[in-house]
């Protein structure tokens, strides 16, 4: 039956490719008739009435298919049969699942009695299903765009690589057995690790697979006629697998295989044991391993284990934090990008050319490697995955993203077509004039000039993208390199930190700067240069702080404060010497510098917390963040995402995190203190904040810590507690009356609503109270543990019921009946600054009524102002009365802060009955606030009072920050004293001096 003459209808597609297409639709029919003629003397099916019906759009598809692809037309020629088999899968429209990949190459290689006829199978399918993908990438059927068929390329080769190791370990077993079978019992297979694109899922056309074999433990197979150690059976099982995909037979090859980044590459062992590699890694692991292992995925063998050995490399790859250290090297592969671009023929190459898909590479994975341990939503192999998250980090603006994106699609998508046209490695632009329109085809433009004008103005974003990653800090501060401050040259910061300057030299030189005492400051540069820890240091951490010290020098000079500055921020150089990423974090990052002078010199608090834990500087990097605190929700909803992020049984990272945080959290805080921009009260609101979000995680991970060990506890109402604690944490003192300073202790008291003779009900039940008790005991714990990031908070429980004496966690029940049978006037009192700060709001509620019971009493004022009096001289002769001579303690001295502190106390416990408005707060502001709204205390008294205590306040809270004592003078307080002493000796009695 002759072929149809409008079998192909020339689409429209440029003139020149209108020739080849007629010679391919020659051959086809060529092909058709030979198949026709073979069907009759065998009797097999002809595909000769499968092409005859086929329906326009699919002609024209196949039409665009064979004009652009002659691998797709070399394919069909030969195998006219497969486009039929391919349409009847479904894969012209839409991918195979890997099921369906799977069973078919399985079904393909159960006939296949030895490894020629595996490999003639394998590449069969490879070929198959690469007609399959060519086509859906140039027709580009619904739900078809490049990331799918990067996707799809990876599943062949991970089918593939599976299947053909399968059909290989049952294939040799006879011969050497089955790998022995680890220590805890479980089998042993190889893991094999993807790399590169395959490894991030997103393999090209055309594309080498690199390869790292690995094998659990060592031992030796069992069950075979010969029985090999593991290193040798794992090494041939994987040199075969190698040749089942890279050997080139009659039928070409499958996939080609680099096995180069393996450790030592080619001249290392070809299959490595877990504890071989992971001892490689940690102690000759090359920064480029690390970049290189950012894309690793299991992608055949044993996933779980492949998963388990990349779980153990991850500190290898991933630093624990903001990995600066890796600049330098990331700037040196930058360099060498460079230099390859500059190369001589690289202009035509897409991938390694100027601003092509390496380029755009780096961008994510530079990010990737400097970030990826502290933002794990960066460990991922997957560029597009990266890429999308790098603007919700804060890593790169939007717009950014939303270039580079399908500009990098683009590039990808221009590479494809490439390889599309005959299934070979390249992106190079090609020289021919019928490959150009090719081209120019798939990508649907007009022609190859337009094609080109599309990549130009792609190269040139993406180039201008790249040029902006890691750039050096002194090409970005060229000018101050060559003058720094006052017309001092960053040489001469250089040549007195090496100590090449005479002594004249030098005290000019500080002099000129403005250094108050020269000799000090030159001093302190001179001991720290010729210290041990800075002479033997490691060559890249000395090189390091070389290039760090003189623009240090430079921000010390831009200070207020030079003498100060420096001598704060020494001592933090000192702390980071054998932790030199953090040198590298402020040389790459001159405003951070700028940051660090301006904290250090305003407060030695902010310098020692930064000395004591450097993790804080990577807090300087965001200068939007540093100076503004986030609110409660804010930070609830952050430190929920950092804990996360970390495994739940992880209870250290969890601990090291939390404290991370309110390091961080604090550094904010104090940052915006100090430049203005956060009132006092607001400071105090937001250190509270961080105080009561860290409570809450602290509570939930006690909670689930011990209910996981010993379930859910009974409660007082007979039910079961749930995920959600039936318990209190209560803050007290400053913490209650959300005042808290920069270094204040908690005070805490916790209660419980569970059911008095009742049990938990898990595997492991504890009674109630004890369960409660180990509650209690763990917060406190998790709360005082010390780790590298230091502790929490420091916590006071002697405002409990009872004191030290009583018991650690009480039933909210027999707290209300402490409070009224058998609390003292001045626990009274403490509860006046009592509230809720975490547990649960039913159990809260609870709490409020039975505080508004007891503050509401009705009292009778004259025993109750003796009390308060009694209380306050207590305090007074145990605190007070040790200022110097014309000073005064800004907290207990009369006239103070707690003076203050007491006569709000007296007000709300001896008119909370007539005046209910007074128990709905605990801070002293709004008490006072209160008094004045509901005329309990003149307005104008009440209005000097909340300035007093605010101007106190505030005098102690720098105090706090210059790490100064919490005095003042009288003459500067004296006013606000009076008015304090005034308001005292009417209301209670007169304070003695």
């Amino acid at each position: 039956m002759p072929l149809p003459d409008d079998f192909l209808p020339l689409i429209d597609i440029p003139e020149p490719l209108k020739a080849p297409l007629a010679r391919i639709h020659e051959r086809l029919v060529e092909a058709l008739a030979q198949a026709d003629n073979l069907a009759d003397m065998t009797g097999r099916e002809s595909p000769l009435e499968d092409w005859q019906g086929l329906c326009v759009s699919r002609r024209e598809q196949l039409a665009r298919v064979l004009a652009i692809s002659e691998f797709v037309a070399e394919t069909l020629v030969r195998y006219p049969e497969w486009l039929f088999h391919l349409d009847a899968n479904g894969e012209l429209d839409a991918t195979p699942d890997a099921e369906n990949l799977r069973g078919w190459l399985e079904e393909r290689l159960e006939s296949a009695e030895d490894e020629a006829a595996m490999q003639a199978a394998i590449r069969r399918f490879r070929r198959a299903r690469m007609v399959g993908i060519v086509w859906r990438d140039l027709t580009r059927p619904e739900g078809i765009d490049m990331w799918a068929t990067t996707a799809a390329l990876s599943r062949l080769a991970e089918t593939c690589l599976d299947v053909a190791l399968g059909w290989l370990e049952r294939f040799l077993e006879p011969r050497w057995g089955r790998p022995g079978l680890r220590r805890d019992g479980s089998e042993q297979r190889l893991v094999v690790l993807g790399m590169g694109k395959l490894g991030a899922g997103e393999l090209n056309l055309s594309s080498d697979i690199d390869l790292i074999f690995a094998f659990p433990e060592n031992g030796e197979t069992e069950g075979g006629r010969k029985s090999l150690a593991h290193q040798e059976y794992f090494t041939k099982l994987g040199q075969r697998l190698i040749g089942a995909l890279d050997a080139v037979t009659a039928d070409g090859f499958a996939f080609r295989v680099d096995m180069r980044l393996r450790p030592l590459g080619d001249g290392g062992p070809l299959v490595g044991s877990f504890s071989s590699l992971a001892g490689y890694y940690q102690d000759q692991g090359r920064e480029w391993e690390r970049y290189a292992m950012l894309k690793a995925r299991p992608v055949a063998g044993d996933l779980g284990a492949g998963a388990e050995l990349l779980a153990s490399l991850r500190p290898f790859v991933y630093r624990r934090y903001l990995d600066f250290g890796a600049i330098e090297s990331l700037r040196e592969l930058k360099a060498m990008i460079n230099r390859e671009v500059r190369r001589k023929g690289m202009e035509g190459n897409i991938k390694l050319g100027p601003g092509g898909i390496r380029e755009v590479e780096f961008v994510v994975q530079a990010f990737q490697l400097i970030r990826g341990g502290r933002d794990t939503e960066l460990q991922v192999t997957s560029l597009k995955t990266a890429l999308e998250r790098l603007p919700e980090l804060g890593l790169l603006p939007i717009e950014v993203v939303e270039e580079l994106t399908p500009d990098y699609a683009f590039l990808r998508d221009l590479e494809h077509a490439l390889q599309a046209l005959e299934d070979r490695q390249t992106q190079s632009l090609p020289d021919d004039h019928l490959d150009r329109e090719r081209v120019a085809l798939a990508l649907d433009m007009e022609d190859w000039p337009a094609l080109m004008a599309r990549l130009d103005e792609v190269r040139a974003r993406v180039r201008q993208h790249f040029d902006a990653v890691i750039a050096d800090p002194e090409e970005e501060v060229a000018e101050a390199s060559q003058e720094s401050i006052g017309g001092i040259a960053m040489e001469q910061w250089r040549a007195l930190w090496r100590g090449e300057l005479e002594e004249e030299e030098v005290a000019e030189l500080l002099e000129e700067a403005d250094f108050d005492d020269p000799a000090a400051a030159a001093r302190r540069l001179h001991g720290l240069y010729h210290s041990r820890q800075v002479q033997g240091m490691q060559r890249i951490g000395f090189e390091r702080l070389e290039a760090l010290m003189p623009m240090l020098l430079d921000a010390v000079v831009d200070s207020d404060m030079p003498d100060k500055s420096l001598e704060r921020v020494l001592p933090l150089i000192e702390a980071v010497l054998r932790r030199t990423a953090y040198l590298a974090l402020l040389r790459e990052n001159p405003d951070a510098l700028g940051h660090l002078m301006t904290l250090c010199s305003a407060s030695p608090w902010i310098a020692e917390q930064l000395a004591r834990y450097p993790i804080l500087l990577d807090e300087l990097l965001t200068p939007e963040t540093l100076y503004t605190p986030a609110d409660k929700t804010l930070l609830a909803d952050e430190l929920r995402q950092t804990l996360a992020r970390l495994p739940e049984d992880d209870e250290e990272a969890q601990l090291e995190a939390l404290r991370v945080f309110k390091h961080a959290q604090v550094l904010h805080v104090a940052a915006s203190d100090i430049a203005g921009t956060r009132h006092l009260m607001k400071v105090s609101d937001y250190l509270t904040y961080i105080a009561e979000v860290i409570l809450e995680a602290v509570l939930a991970m006690a909670w689930k810590h011990l209910t996981r060990k010993h379930g859910f506890p009974e409660l007082a109402d007979g039910g079961r507690a749930d995920i959600e604690p039936a318990f209190l944490v209560v803050g007290y003192g400053k913490l209650g009356g959300i005042e808290l300073g920069y270094g204040s202790d908690l005070d805490l008291v916790f209660i419980h609503d569970g059911a008095t003779q009742g049990s938990t009900d898990g595997k492991r039940p504890l009674d109630n109270g004890v369960f409660f008790t180990r509650l209690g005991q763990r917060i406190i714990h998790l709360l005082t543990a010390v780790t590298p990031a230091g502790t929490l908070y420091e916590v006071d429980m002697r405002l409990r019921p009872s004191g030290n004496s009583g018991l650690l966690v009480s039933s909210l029940t027999a707290f209300a009946d402490y409070q009224r049978r058998d609390a003292w006037t001045w626990e009274h009192q403490a509860l006046v600054r009592a509230r809720v700060v975490a547990g649960h709001p039913r159990l809260a509620e609870g709490f409020h009524t039975i505080r508004s019971e007891i503050l509401g009493r009705k009292r009778e004022t004259g025993v109750l102002r003796d009390e308060v009096v009694k209380m306050r001289h207590k305090m007074r002769d145990h605190l007070g009365g040790k200022s110097k001579e014309g000073e005064f303690d800004l907290k207990h001295d009369p006239g103070g802060m707690v003076d203050i502190e007491f006569l709000c106390q007296y007000a709300v416990l001896a008119m909370g009955e007539e005046t209910p408005e007074l128990l709905q707060w605990s801070d002293n502001m709004r008490i006072l606030e209160t008094l004045e709204a509901t005329e309990r205390l003149p307005a104008q008294e009440c209005q000097r009072l909340r300035d007093a205590y605010l101007a106190l306040r505030s005098a102690a809270h720098r105090a706090a920050l210059t790490r100064e004592p919490s005095r003042g003078s009288k003459d500067t307080f004296q006013h606000h004293r009076r008015v304090v002493i005034e308001t005292w000796q009417r209301l209670l009695e007169p304070p003695t001096s």
